[in-house]
């Protein structure tokens, strides 16, 4: 049961967490839309944006000595967050943990680095390899937790190593045995790891091809994908054998809408929110869709972007 901000302000947990990294980062009753590319979402109970990896184990901490679930996000591109928001605490890693370094071949990116970011760094020091990751609208973190990827490159084929705080509390580096990444997972998903920063091998190249890749993958984006409506990025997994957004275009539910929320006739594989959707909104029609598509060709359809909130 939600409770109210009054009361959430005066709660020893408020207290608590202000104590560990500061009351300027700690919001009461933030408004998830704020924070989710979706432009969706009810308030979060508390909101924490916490400085160093050493706040993060004490914020978590503290959650669990009050019985709170902990939620860990970056920049909110692949979520899709309950009307009612989010009973416990988010920890946001933005640019607070948004360092980048470069060590001849190799990017050293914090978990709050944007991806497009970090191939500007690559760019500059004329690295290649993180091209096609020029245009995701997301953080290191969640494309390690996510292993994103777009236009035949993932994360899988550059990331050497992971540091994350485990559960435990303790700091570990991860190698690519330990991260089990395959399509649009890893292992951190179950084992609750939290990704501190990243090692991206790359090779050297010209600035002018790389450059060159980054702006031929621009253009597709912006001649394919509904950039200028707020969505999630891709809403469904690429089915084997299959791609989501022809199997919907064949479907014909190409502008298929529920409420402010619609399968963009741009690119079917993308979910929009045409103006005051809601989180009921999306997941009806991702439902509808999903069902559609089954009669149509029994091909299943799972989504790809995450869901955080009480949807029931």
């Amino acid at each position: 049961m939600e409770i109210s901000k009054e009361a959430r302000h005066e709660s020893p947990l408020a207290g608590a967490l202000a104590g560990a990294c500061g009351s300027d980062a700690v919001h009461i009753s933030e408004p998830m839309k704020e924070h989710t590319t979706f432009r969706i979402g009810g308030p979060a109970d508390y909101f924490v944006t916490p400085h160093t990896a050493g706040e993060i184990r004490e914020l978590s901490g503290i959650a669990r000595q009050y019985g709170a679930d902990v939620y860990i996000m970056g920049n909110g591109s692949n979520l899709l967050v309950s009307d009612q928001g989010i009973r416990g605490v988010v920890i946001r890693l933005g640019r607070e943990f948004g360092a980048v370094r470069v060590e001849g071949t190799t990017i050293f990116a914090q978990a709050g680095a944007l991806l497009s970011g970090v191939a500007a760094a690559a760019l500059e020091a004329e690295l290649t390899g993180f091209e096609f990751a020029a245009g995701i609208p997301g953080t290191v973190g969640g494309a390690c937790l996510m292993n994103a990827g777009a236009y035949g490159g993932e994360m899988k084929q550059v990331l050497k190593s992971v540091q994350v705080l485990t559960q435990q509390g303790e700091i570990k580096v991860r190698g690519p045995e330990e991260m089990g990444l395959s399509y649009r997972h890893s292992a951190f998903m179950e084992d609750g790891s939290v990704i501190l920063e990243a090692e991206i091998g790359l090779s050297k190249g010209k600035a002018e091809d790389i450059k060159a890749v980054m702006e031929d993958l621009k253009k597709r984006r912006q001649e394919k994908q509904p950039l200028d409506l707020p969505s999630a990025g891709s809403t469904f997994r690429r089915p084997e054998g299959y791609f989501a957004g022809k199997l919907i275009m064949d479907a014909g539910l190409a502008g298929l809408s529920c409420g402010g929320a619609r399968v963009s006739e741009k690119h079917c594989g993308f979910i929009v929110n045409t103006g005051g959707a809601t989180a009921s909104d999306v997941k009806t029609l991702i439902e509808d869709v999903r069902s559609r598509v089954l009669d149509a060709y029994g091909v299943e359809l799972f989504p790809e972007i995450r869901f955080l909130g009480d949807f029931a």
